[in-house]
């Protein structure tokens, strides 16, 4: 594998490694988003052999999620600090851990440390800096990256929910557990290929000063291609690369102010509140939609492809979007594609307590699969527009982190909703609203904002104009 190089690129190569970068990642999201989503496949399973009711079982899935999100920026810290070899690499071994360990559970406390707690921090540790290696290698062709990237959740689910319903019916839900955990180990493997990339926006601005003085000295101009990216001259003096770097991040184990200057935008504020909204309505299909299946008649079998249904339109979703984002016509309207994609997927959770058979829930996990592909892929690249490339690893952890809470107490306080109601009505429909609550948001404060830059600008050219009529006066004056 060739080295790391200190000399930093002018931008991203889009292109190249890149490309091994998004296969590695995709990768780490079958492992992770995927298998976590075929958890409410064992459900059934665990509600017969431990005697608890629903809203116990569903603290399992929410305490996984929750624990992946709150972690998220501990893997950043790792990350920044270290590499994202080390934080991959270390998750792979949690999350491994911990679905070898859930094997041999003999209460239902025991996985909510196991299968919660370890395989949720493991999750963290991989998935986060994972996403944010992408957004460094590729500039031009972002949205279609992640979209590959991330379509690894679609994938999995889709390959995964039969799969994991026929190792829970040949080995018992222990044995199925015992190979997940396997199959989770390779995240190591593909943090071992995620070469870490030097830019040099990343660098303080005394380091990008200094440096091209220097080039500016010894060449006069930088050298451009057409085809290649730009770098620095690898005559600059690398060890003084090193030390502006180091500079930038002086605390080994502290994370600085700096890498978390994004927090004061109003932009990204607002996008965080909506996130709360957005993580506990998107939690609660994925966890609900099989019992749901179930208590209408539908069969364990058909229930589970319902979850391969939404893995595979995930896909398209994802690749699609990211596609579709990156051309001219929509590049500078990302945010509003995020916004349009949140609520028609809040709007498709509206219907679904009227669609109680098999044929009519087919077209639920079609659109809802779609959309939730599409938003999920525009996540890394709306955040990456908001903060900066600069800030992805910082802002994508804040981001997961701020899923956390929902993610915990969604699924719970959907399963307490249909112990309460003896019906998945309310559930649904608060999902639902939770969503489009989310969009609302964003849309929002784009308006305002704009209704006050406008504001601004009137204002502005009002305060000119008497300064520019005594400019004319008294240049008549002394004409």
């Amino acid at each position: 594998m060739p080295r790391r190089s200190n000399v930093p690129l002018m931008e991203p190569p889009d292109g190249g490694w890149g490309w091994i970068i998004v296969i590695n990642c995709f990768l780490v999201t079958v492992c992770t988003r995927a298998v976590s989503r075929c958890f409410s496949i064992f459900f059934v399973e665990f509600q017969n052999y431990f005697a608890q009711d629903y809203a116990m079982m569903a603290w399992i899935h929410s305490t996984v999620d929750c624990t992946t999100m709150v972690f998220a920026p501990i893997g950043s810290i790792i990350s920044n600090r270290y590499s994202t070899r080390v934080s991959v690499i270390l998750g792979g071994v949690l999350a491994s851990a911990g679905l070898i360990l859930s094997s041999f559970a003999t209460c239902l406390e025991y996985l909510y440390l196991s299968l919660g707690v370890l395989t949720g921090c493991g999750c963290a540790l991989a998935y986060s800096p994972a996403i944010s290696t992408v957004g460094k290698y590729f500039c031009k062709r972002k949205a279609l990256a992640y979209g590959l990237a991330m379509s690894g959740g679609g994938i999995g689910t889709f390959v995964l929910a039969p799969v994991v319903q026929l190792l829970i019916e040949r080995y018992s839900w222990r044995g199925a557990l015992l190979i997940l955990g396997g199959l989770v180990a390779n995240i190591c493997v593909c943090g071992a290929l995620l070469r870490p990339l030097n830019l040099i926006e990343e660098l303080s601005s005394s380091a990008i000063s200094n440096i091209a003085s220097r080039k500016t000295s010894e060449e006069g101009s930088y050298k451009t291609q057409r085809d290649e990216p730009q770098l620095l001259s690898p005559s600059a003096d690398s060890s003084f690369i090193e030390k502006e770097s180091a500079n930038k991040q002086p605390c080994s184990c502290c994370p600085s102010y700096k890498e978390y200057a994004f927090l004061l935008t109003p932009d990204f504020l607002v996008f965080a509140v909506s996130l709360l909204f957005l993580a506990y309505g998107s939690s609660t299909p994925f966890v609900h939609l099989v019992p749901y299946a179930v208590s209408t008649g539908v069969s364990q079998q058909q229930a589970a492809f319902l979850v391969s249904i939404l893995g595979i339109v995930n896909i398209v979703g994802n690749i699609t979007f990211g596609w579709l984002s990156d051309r001219r016509l929509l590049k500078k309207y990302r945010k509003y594609c995020y916004v349009l994609t949140v609520g028609l997927d809040g709007l498709c959770s509206l219907f679904i307590p009227i669609l109680r058979s098999f044929p009519l829930l087919v077209p639920y996990a079609v659109l809802y699969g779609y959309f939730d592909g599409a938003y999920v892929a525009l996540i890394p690249v709306v955040t990456s527009d908001i903060a900066g490339t600069a800030f992805l690893p910082s802002a994508l952890g804040i981001v997961y982190f701020i899923h956390g809470i929902p993610y915990l107490i969604g699924p719970p306080i959907a399963g307490w909703l249909v112990d309460t109601t003896a019906s998945y009505t309310a559930a649904f429909l608060v999902s639902g609203l939770s969503m489009i609550v989310s969009s609302m948001l964003v849309i929002s404060a784009n308006l305002i904002r704009k209704c006050r830059n406008s504001v601004d600008l009137q204002t502005a050219i009002t305060e000119t104009e008497p300064s520019t009529a005594t400019f004319h006066t008294a240049t008549l004056d002394l004409i």
